[in-house]
């Protein structure tokens, strides 16, 4: 019998990525069929204490350091290193596929996610090869970078998405930027329903909100179906990416429907494979309207993430799951400052 990760997309329409992997993480990952590989601003830091990667990434980074001055530059350009080795990877099947599989995205300063560094960014990163992937958080400033870069035909990852009304930002973007152009590039959209129904967990505990925890293990997933039936509805050649898994529910219960998957290896993929469940198709499975009504009903910010028009643009970066999931970046973006700088103080 063939693997769990090959079985699924021998049997279902959806698709095994993986996220922020080392160099041999990948090599088992497509060895067990990823079609694709995230990557996220904590990227480089987990690289630099990574005990199998360390000193290769610090070896780079020396090179880095002897000819950039600037320490978020100089972060800038190991990220791209960093994530263009195995971008190389990936790149026998983005060019078996012409370019519909294979491709490993990339995101920039989460601390600085104006448009214009953005736009800057995107260029910089691109240059690390033909199937890389720029990761834009949707946000009122990248969604205008977001538009742009298919315009220029860029392939995307519109990443920190949380709400129904940011899915339908991206789609509305990508409409009006294919109509400038002749062919648009690939575009996904990353949900980020594992973070997600952390967050709700955590406001439920905090608030002493009274709710089965069944229901909570279903917020993201519920807000995962409607973006989902909104871009069948639409059919814009847009697609849909599973991301920040916090339980292997976060793969098995999106099992059936058109999404990639992407996960960790450790503590997820391969206890997946380790586990090898039986193949059972669960994400168009409707969910009860007691479910949802109790949701909407008690939790305000799943009533935000849940219908349209409850959130602008301007305040998709407040959001409480968006900052939950940036705040981690932040954090780990700091990290590899500080590892640089000590370095530099070294050399």
């Amino acid at each position: 019998m063939s693997s769990y990760f090959k079985r699924v997309m021998a049997q279902t329409q959806t698709h095994f990525w993986i996220n922020n992997v080392t160099r041999q993480e990948a090599k088992f990952a497509i060895e067990q069929g990823a079609t694709g590989c995230t990557q996220n601003p904590s990227y480089t830091y987990k690289m630099l204490v990574h005990p199998e990667e360390k000193e290769y990434a610090i070896n780079i980074l020396k090179v880095i350091l002897k000819e950039e001055p600037d320490d978020t530059k100089a972060l800038i350009k190991l990220q791209r290193e960093l994530v263009g080795e195995v971008a190389k990877q990936f790149l026998p099947m983005y060019e078996e596929t012409g370019g519909k599989y294979g491709y490993i995205s990339i995101q920039g300063d989460p601390f600085d996610e104006s448009y214009e560094t953005i736009m800057e960014q995107a260029h910089f990163n691109r240059e690390a090869g033909e199937n890389i992937m720029i990761k834009i958080p949707v946000t009122e400033g990248g969604l205008k970078a977001i538009e742009q870069c298919i315009v220029e035909g860029i392939p995307l990852n519109c990443t920190e998405v949380m709400s129904v009304q940011q899915a339908i930002d991206v789609l509305d973007a990508y409409d009006r930027a294919a109509a400038k152009t002749k062919k648009a590039p690939v575009v996904y959209i990353s949900h980020i329903a594992g973070i997600f129904d952390q967050y709700i967990a955590g406001i439920v505990k905090e608030q002493n909100i009274d709710i089965s925890p069944d229901y909570i293990w279903l917020a993201g997933k519920a807000v995962a179906q409607k973006i989902r039936e909104y871009m069948d509805v639409r059919q814009t050649p847009v697609k849909l990416i599973n991301g920040g898994a916090r339980g292997l529910q976060h793969f098995t219960e999106w099992v059936g429907g058109d999404v990639s998957n992407t996960i960790n290896w450790k503590g997820t993929a391969d206890l997946l494979l380790e586990q090898n469940p039986p193949v059972v198709s669960r994400f168009n499975n409707p969910i009860s309207s007691v479910v949802l009504d109790e949701l909407v009903n008690k939790i305000p910010d799943f009533e935000k993430a849940y219908f349209t028009g409850r959130l602008k643009p301007s305040e998709y970066e407040e959001y409480g799951p968006v900052e939950l999931f940036r705040s981690s970046f932040c954090r780990d973006w700091k990290g590899a400052l500080n590892i640089i700088a000590d370095l530099r103080k070294q050399l």
